[in-house]
C-alpha cells in the first residue's frame, strides 16, 4: 500500500490547524507539526500553539517538545520527523503534516539542500552588524545579491537573513542557487492542500488574531522571556516588538501595530513561497471539509 503525507499549507491565521484536525479525525491518523515557532514550550500565546481542546482532538507531534535554551536546527527536525513518520506509517497509510514554516515543511517532503562550509568569520561579522542595529542594511544587501531569496525567506528573522547572506558572500553564488538542486527520494507520496483567502480578509484575520493574543496574555508571556531575547528561538514576530516596548523604544500601541504589520509581511512571504509550488491543491479557507476530503480521495485512488 502507498503511504500518503497530507500536508496543509497556507498563510498564518488562515485556519490550517482546524483543517488538519478535521483531516486527522477523518483518516483516523495523527498530526506532525512543521511550525518552527511552535516547537518551544516557553512560547505559547505568541506562536498560536493549538489549544488543549485542539491537541486532545487528534494526536500531535513536535508541539512544544523543545526548550528555547536548546539549539535546534531544520536538519535535526528533518531526521526526527522522518523517524516519527516511519513509526506512524506502520500504523496508518495516511499521516497529516501542518505548519507555516516552508523550510521545515519542505525538509520533510523533499530533503534539505546541500550547502558548503562557510568561513565562520563571515557569520561573526554579520552577527555583529545585527547587534549594531544594521538589520535593514543587511536586508538591502541580500536584495542586491540574491533577489529571489530576498522575496521568499523571512528577512525579518536575523538567523534566516544571516544564513542566506553568508552563503552569498562565502561562495559568490546565490543562496537560491543551492536551494534549487534535486532533493532526496522519500518513501511516501505527498499531497499538498493549500488554504487561501483574499488579501484584505487574510490581513483582517491576522489583525484580529494579534488582538486576541494580547487579550490572552502575550504581554505577560513576553515579559517573562525578555531577559532571553538574544536566543535564536525568540528572534520572531510577536516577541521582538514587545521587547522593544519593554526597553522604552516605543509605546505599547506602536509595538502591537508593529506585530500586526510584521505578521502581515510574514504572511505575504508565505503566499509568495507557496505560489512557486504547482503541486499544491488550493481551496478557499471557507471550503467545506467534504470537498477537500473528496479531492484527497480522488488522488489516493
Amino acid at each position: 500500500m502507498n503511504k500518503y503525507l497530507i500536508t496543509v499549507v497556507g498563510p498564518t491565521a488562515i485556519g490550517k490547524t482546524s483543517l488538519s484536525i478535521k483531516l486527522a479525525q477523518h483518516f483516523k491518523t495523527e498530526i506532525i507539526s512543521s511550525d518552527s515557532r511552535q516547537f518551544y514550550k516557553e512560547m505559547t500565546i505568541g506562536t498560536a500553539v493549538p489549544t488543549k481542546e485542539e491537541l486532545n482532538a487528534a494526536p500531535h507531534h513536535f508541539i512544544q517538545n523543545r526548550s528555547i535554551f536548546e539549539d535546534y536546527s531544520v536538519g535535526q527536525f528533518e531526521k526526527e520527523a522522518l523517524i516519527k513518520l516511519e513509526e506512524l506509517f506502520s500504523k496508518n497509510n495516511v499521516v497529516i503534516m501542518v505548519g507555516g514554516s516552508g523550510l521545515y515543511t519542505n525538509a520533510v517532503i523533499e530533503g534539505l539542500d546541500y550547502f558548503p562550509e562557510i568561513a565562520p568569520e563571515i557569520r561573526t561579522q554579520l552577527n555583529a552588524q545585527i547587534k549594531n542595529g544594521e538589520l535593514k542594511l543587511l536586508q538591502d544587501k541580500l536584495k542586491e545579491l540574491d533577489l529571489e531569496s530576498y522575496k521568499t525567506i523571512e528577512i525579518d528573522n536575523p538567523h534566516r537573513l544571516i544564513r542566506a547572506l553568508e552563503i552569498c558572500i562565502g561562495t559568490s553564488k546565490t543562496y537560491s542557487e543551492y536551494k534549487n538542486k534535486p532533493k532526496a527520494k522519500r518513501s511516501f507520496i505527498p499531497i499538498k492542500i493549500g488554504l487561501m483567502a483574499d488579501r484584505e480578509l487574510m490581513y483582517n484575520r491576522i489583525n484580529n488574531r494579534v488582538d486576541l493574543m494580547m487579550i490572552e496574555g502575550l504581554l505577560e508571556e513576553s515579559k517573562k522571556l525578555h531577559e532571553y531575547k538574544d536566543l535564536n528561538a525568540l528572534q520572531t514576530v510577536g516577541y521582538r516588538e514587545l521587547f522593544e516596548y519593554f526597553e522604552g523604544n516605543c509605546t505599547l500601541d506602536f509595538a502591537i501595530e508593529e506585530i500586526k504589520k510584521n505578521t502581515r509581511r510574514f504572511a505575504k512571504r508565505q503566499v509568495t513561497w507557496n505560489k512557486k509550488d504547482d503541486q499544491i491543491h488550493w481551496f478557499n479557507y471557507t471550503e467545506n471539509i467534504s470537498e477537500i476530503i473528496k479531492k484527497i480521495e480522488e488522488i489516493v485512488e
